[in-house]
């Protein structure tokens, strides 16, 4: 019969870091509350009473519009300094991420109107646009 090893000074070791990963997690978590808040105060149509009633573009474009802000919140994540410096990277990336919204829709100025009746033309590229900025966004705060 195989004896299990006792938990040694490698366990304790394995999870020194847990309080840090569940506070930057916690702070991660809120900025995404805070984004996903601020996001569909900003846009011109209401996301989640869309995707309430199955409307596939508004889940399009919030989903990746969320990608688009998660990926420069894990980088900044990453590379911050300190619980504050990761707070104010992630709050750059929600100002950029509502930037992106109000540019689309400036080339696109029904675009609330359009992803509210479902198109997904305007959808896609919203999202799309929002996930490529999140990629450079990210890739910029590997300062």
């Amino acid at each position: 019969m195989r004896r299990r090893p006792r938990a040694g000074p490698e366990a304790v070791n394995s999870i020194s870091g847990l309080s840090d990963f569940l506070l930057y997690l916690a702070t991660a978590l809120s900025l995404i509350g805070l984004y996903l808040a601020t996001y569909t105060f900003a846009t011109a149509h209401n996301e989640l009473a869309l995707i309430r009633q199955d409307v596939t573009a508004a889940a399009v474009a919030l989903g990746l519009s969320l990608a688009g802000f998660a990926l420069p919140l894990a980088a900044a994540i990453f590379n911050a300094q300190s619980l504050l410096d990761c707070v104010v990277w992630g709050l750059i990336a929600l100002i950029v991420q509502i930037l992106v919204y109000w540019l689309v829709r400036l080339a696109i100025p029904d675009l609330s109107r359009r992803i509210a009746d479902g198109r997904m033309a305007p959808a896609v590229l919203l999202g799309a646009v929002s996930f490529a900025v999140g990629i450079v966004n990210a890739a910029a705060m590997t300062y």
